[in-house]
């Protein structure tokens, strides 16, 4: 008897967990970071109109969802977003030869993943991509750095881009609105 009551008690605790996960998948974003420049490790954008910002699954953030590597004069941005979990989205930017605060263009025809030039990339998956999206000569974006802070590894700034996608079957990409302020390790 004893047993059955811890049983049935496990599988309640069990039950109360998995709801719990499942009711917290997706936290609803109603507004993007605000713009600044104190490394305070923020990302967002709106893609297609929508509020975009890294997330992990449910109530367990996931580990690195926002990153940054400042390498030479180069900057490499990932922000992931686990939320939707199976489904998943990310961005990568590379910016090439960020030295100074400025605008710097996103206008050069190149593959992902690449360190030949500055670039937006944008995918959505579930374990492999079902739909990507690249800057390109023809649709293009820019990131206007607004701090450059590499003895604090600190960067800052704002971007919009328009993507093509690489399957060549959905529309393109807008993304607007969009801003970081991150710092490495």
């Amino acid at each position: 008897m004893r047993f059955n009551h811890q049983s049935d008690s496990m599988k309640n605790l069990l039950f109360v967990v998995v709801t719990v996960l499942f009711i917290s998948c997706k936290k609803e974003v109603d507004e993007l970071p605000p713009v600044t420049q104190t490394g305070a490790h923020t990302f967002g954008a709106k893609v297609n109109g929508a509020f975009w910002v890294p997330q992990g699954f449910g109530p367990f953030p996931a580990n690195d969802i926002l990153e940054v590597l400042l390498i030479g004069d180069d900057a490499r941005i990932s922000a992931r977003n686990f939320s939707s979990s199976p489904n998943e989205t990310e961005f990568y930017i590379h910016l090439k030869n960020v030295t100074v605060p400025g605008t710097y263009q996103l206008n050069t025809n190149v593959s992902h993943p690449s360190s030949d030039a500055s670039y937006a990339y944008y995918v959505k998956r579930t374990m492999t991509p079902t739909d990507e999206w690249i800057t390109t000569a023809a649709e293009t974006g820019e990131v206007v750095v607004t701090r450059i802070d590499k003895a604090n590894l600190i960067i800052s700034g704002t971007f919009r881009f328009t993507g093509k996608t690489i399957y060549g079957s959905a529309p393109n990409l807008s993304v607007t609105e969009g801003r970081f302020d991150l710092k490495g390790q």
